[in-house]
């Protein structure tokens, strides 16, 4: 791991200014806590339990810094030990950190192949990380080893097809630089792609943007010196021998056949979900939630009437009232879209998500029956959930 220690020696990645925690949140999946709950713990989490959290591989902190301020703004108690090969990355999370104030994280300069020894974690976060191991199966044991009872592992990591045109790049600058600094190797580089053939796969990928972002983005992306992407089938082969379980992809509506073409009978699910990524074409990050193998669990559903709805990065009003109207929202989704088609009547259900309050109670507070409240919610369900937009948790709730 030399040769990837000093790149992120080098290049601390993502590029990240402390001074900007004083005027954003960068959030995003996996380790928001909503999906955790949701994914995880199936929406009941007892949240007045200290959440024991190993943030493995945390880079300059997007995770723990999310998870971190989220859990401190809902005022939930959480034990967070933060590990890096890196020391410039570390610097760099631990200047976030002291930006907002957050003083229960313990960091440590290591190898997330060490979590074993760093105790028992209800949760762990692993972003970006086990695709640049040597051996990424190793990693993947070594954090189930790590896993306590009953808790799970959010991650992403890279997929093939939406990285096309990365790897033969990566491959050539590799020969080509040999031996070269980082600060050489870039510049080399970044002349090289200048002159690449209007027709190179990677110049017509839209995907991908992390090259045009920052120093930093460009070295992670084409001149990693260990990075392996992972087919469907890749994943979940790797998981099922390293004793993991896979959850939940937080936006399943990409891995979902039947959105694409009818789906033939002798398809196992993770043979679907293999094509459905093939037909796809675009994905280019796996990003998901796993659990132990010898104790699976699918996300919440809203068969529980006790459980919390949250629309998550969506203004619950705003969208009951486009719905009122008869509209249906188009969302947003990198390179992908799509129209939240809900029935009118759905909106004064979708008015009353506030976090606090469960099925039941919006139920009542809408004066909806309970086989009218099942039929409706089911509708809302069907077309927010596949696009990780509705998640269940009680973290928010009073008392």
């Amino acid at each position: 791991m030399t040769t990837v220690k000093d790149q992120y020696e080098a290049y601390p990645y993502p590029e990240r200014d402390p001074a900007d925690e004083a005027r954003r949140l960068i959030t995003g999946s996996p380790s928001h806590p909503l999906e955790i709950d949701h994914f995880l713990f199936q929406g009941q989490r007892d949240w007045s339990r200290a959440l024991r959290v190993l943030v493995a591989g945390g880079g300059t902190g997007d995770g723990l810094i999310q998870l971190a301020t989220l859990m401190k703004q809902a005022r939930r108690p959480a034990q967070i030990t933060y590990v890096d090969l890196s020391t410039a990355s570390r610097k760099v999370a631990e200047a976030r950190a002291r930006a907002r104030n957050l003083d229960n994280i313990t960091f440590i300069t290591g190898s997330l192949l060490d979590a074993p020894d760093l105790g028992q974690f209800d949760y762990i976060d692993c972003c970006g990380v086990l695709h640049h191991l040597p051996d990424p199966a190793a990693g993947f044991s070594a954090l189930r080893a790590a896993l306590a009872p009953g808790g799970g592992m959010g991650f992403m990591v890279y997929a093939p097809y939406g990285r096309s045109g990365v790897y033969p790049l990566q491959a050539a600058f590799g020969a080509l630089c040999d031996g070269m600094p980082p600060q050489d190797r870039l510049a080399q580089a970044r002349k090289l792609i200048e002159r690449l053939p209007q027709g190179h796969p990677f110049r017509t990928n839209p995907n991908l943007g992390d090259h045009k972002d920052s120093d930093a983005g460009f070295y992670d992306l084409l001149l990693h010196s260990q990075d392996r992407a992972f087919s469907v089938t890749e994943l979940t082969d790797t998981m099922q021998a390293t004793g993991w379980a896979l959850s939940g992809f937080t936006m399943p509506a990409l891995y979902d056949l039947s959105r694409l073409t009818d789906r033939p009978g002798h398809l196992s699910d993770i043979q679907a979900m293999a094509v459905a990524e093939q037909l796809n074409g675009t994905i280019k990050t796996h990003v998901g939630y796993a659990v132990a193998a010898d104790q699976p669990r699918s996300p919440a559903t809203g068969r529980n009437h006790a459980l919390i709805p949250h629309l998550k990065g969506v203004d619950p009003r705003a969208l009951a009232q486009a719905v009122a109207q008869g509209q249906q929202p188009k969302m947003s989704f990198a390179t992908t879209t799509a129209r939240l088609a809900l029935p009118k009547q759905a909106a004064p259900l979708i008015a009353a998500i506030n976090g606090q309050r469960s099925l039941s109670e919006i139920a009542r507070h809408t004066g909806t029956d309970p086989i009218g409240m099942g039929a409706l919610w089911s509708r809302i369900e069907q077309a927010t959930a596949p696009w990780g937009l509705l998640l269940y948790s009680s973290i928010l709730k009073a008392g």
